[in-house]
This record gives structure tokens, C-alpha cells and sequence, in this order.
């Protein structure tokens, strides 16, 4: 019997934090020393507010392994599946190095994680392994 794996990350974080700060640190100096158009700034300004949402609202997103069922929740979504039902996970690795994650079932249906849900896909692996769930990988496919 394995001890459940839990996995949480939540929107409010030191790297969201700093990522903001040194965005509008570069901005303000673009537009103070290097006397940048406002409106250009202002432009690009506009791409922040996502971000400053999640630092406001903290979401939390993760998954639950036990030796019975995988849980999954981020946000409002939320789902799970018992292990006896999954084939097979298959862990596709995307050009830009992120590892798109999809539970195919016994009776043919796939199911896709939330990215933000996902721990680290080594990690991952090692304790669906423990559980003797096979793990099927894909490395840069085009399609």
C-alpha cells in the first residue's frame, strides 16, 4: 500500500511575483530613461492583467494519486478516475519542452490534465510506476 501523492501549485507565487515585478520595472524604465511612447507602453502593459488576476485570486490547481484513483482539480474543473478503469497515460513532451499529459481509458475515452495541475512528469511517472500504471511517451510530435 503506497502513501497517496499529493500535488498543489497555486497562482501566488515568488516567480509570478518577480516575473511582474521586473515586467513593469522594465517598462517604467523604458518609459522614464528611454522616453518610450506612453501609448506603447500602455500596449504592452496590456498583457499583464491575466497574471495580476491569478496574484489577486490565488488558484489552486493539483493532483491526488492514491493506490485507488487519480484526482485532478484547477480552478473550477475538477475530475477523477479510477486506476482499474485507465489503459494507459500517455505523456506527449511538445516542442516548447512542456509535457502534455492524457489519460486513455479502457473503454476508449481520453481524458487531458490541466497543464497547471501537472507535477513535475518525472515525478509523475515514478509514482504512477508504484502503482503499475503503464506510462506511454511521446517525445516532439508533429501531430
Amino acid at each position: 500500500m503506497n502513501a497517496s501523492y499529493r500535488f498543489t501549485r497555486h497562482g501566488r507565487s515568488r516567480r509570478a511575483l518577480l516575473a511582474l515585478a521586473a515586467v513593469y520595472g522594465v517598462l517604467g524604465l523604458l518609459l522614464i530613461v528611454f522616453d518610450a511612447a506612453p501609448w506603447l507602453i500602455g500596449g504592452i502593459a496590456l498583457f499583464t492583467p491575466p497574471a495580476l488576476w491569478d496574484l489577486w485570486r490565488n488558484p489552486a490547481a493539483g493532483i491526488i494519486l492514491s493506490d485507488e484513483n487519480l484526482e485532478w482539480f484547477s480552478g473550477r474543473l475538477e475530475g477523477n478516475v479510477d486506476l482499474a478503469e485507465i489503459d494507459r497515460i500517455r505523456m506527449d513532451t511538445r516542442w516548447d519542452l512542456s509535457v502534455r499529459v492524457t489519460i486513455l481509458t479502457r473503454d476508449g475515452k481520453s481524458l487531458r490534465l490541466p497543464q497547471e495541475a501537472l507535477p513535475p512528469h518525472r515525478r509523475m511517472a515514478a509514482e504512477l510506476t508504484l502503482r503499475n500504471v503503464q506510462i506511454e511517451r511521446h517525445h516532439f510530435t508533429v501531430f
